[in-house]
Formats: C-alpha cells, sequence, structure tokens
C-alpha cells in the first residue's frame, strides 16, 4: 500500500507524463503522414507532414484559469 507522500508524489507526475504523451502522440501522427489541429493565438491551424500549416478558422483566445488546491477530510 502506498503512502500519503509517495501518493502525492504520484500525483505530481500527472501533468508531466500527460505533457509528455500529447507531444509524442503530436509527432508520431504527423510521422504517420497525417496531419494535426492545434489551437494557437486564437486559430485552429492545420499542421502538415511536411511543416506546412494552414489557418483553418480564428477562435476566441483561452481563458487562463488560476490552479485551485482544496482537500477532502477523511
Amino acid at each position: 500500500m502506498l503512502n500519503e507522500n509517495e501518493i502525492d508524489y504520484l500525483e505530481q507526475q500527472i501533468p508531466i507524463l500527460a505533457e509528455t504523451a500529447t507531444k509524442q502522440a503530436f509527432w508520431q501522427t504527423l510521422a504517420s503522414g497525417d496531419s494535426v489541429i492545434i489551437a494557437k493565438d486564437g486559430e485552429l491551424i492545420e499542421v502538415f507532414p511536411d511543416g506546412t500549416r494552414k489557418v483553418i478558422k480564428n477562435i476566441e483566445k483561452p481563458i487562463k484559469v488560476t490552479q485551485r488546491f482544496f482537500q477532502v477530510n477523511k
């Protein structure tokens, strides 16, 4: 059984693992010859395997959300 510190440590790794998995999927998709759609600076952009980019449409820029933490008492 994991103790509280071990669980906290593992939970802290989730954002890092998610970022790594997302980047890997991005590059694997391009390497397979398919395009990828990303959102950047208020635009939806299609990225092609040869590196070219095509703006698909303008979108609203994202709203920054302040991260909040809370703890549920056991």
